[in-house]
């Protein structure tokens, strides 16, 4: 079996919106594409931003997967330190998982963190998503609290 090229990691840019919305619906259909679309465009028209979106790309330059990473400000549970590079999501296409592709993201996101002066890098994961704690610890991150979050409507008092 011959061996694939490794995949080329670069910063995203608006040319890589429809392709990387697609891959953003694989991961989060609850949005349609045009919503994840609107959403990229938004973020990458300011590439100066808080916000850095990382791409591998193949031999032609079509994505494979992406890493959002963004700089948080506000309190990130299990953290000491502000701004945190924040792993918001991160997807490699099915076919071509396993091959280190996740782990290269996660380095360029880290690389970025840095830059922008943050000493920490975080995620999160949902309680019952094992597949992401897997994940999380092979990629070095260390589980700080679990959470449930609760909510409750509150009332119009003139009703």
């Amino acid at each position: 079996m011959e061996a694939q090229p490794s995949p080329l990691i670069v910063r995203g840019n608006l040319s890589h919106v429809q392709r990387v919305a697609a891959l953003r619906h694989e991961l989060w259909p609850e949005d349609a594409i045009d919503s994840h679309a609107a959403e990229l465009r938004a973020q990458l028209g300011d590439p100066d931003g808080d916000i850095a979106l990382f791409l591998a790309l193949d031999a032609e330059g079509a994505p494979l997967a992406f890493a959002d990473i963004a700089l948080r400000y506000d309190y990130v549970n299990g953290c000491e330190s502000s701004p945190v590079a924040f792993l918001e999501g991160i997807y490699v296409t099915a076919a071509h998982r396993r091959q280190g592709i996740a782990r290269a993201l996660v380095e360029a996101a880290q690389l970025w963190g840095r830059e922008q002066g943050c000493a920490e890098f975080a995620s999160d994961a949902l309680l019952d998503n094992e597949e992401s704690h897997s994940f999380h610890r092979a990629m070095g991150f260390e589980e700080t609290e679990r959470v449930v979050y609760y909510r409750k409507p509150l009332a119009d008092p003139s009703a």
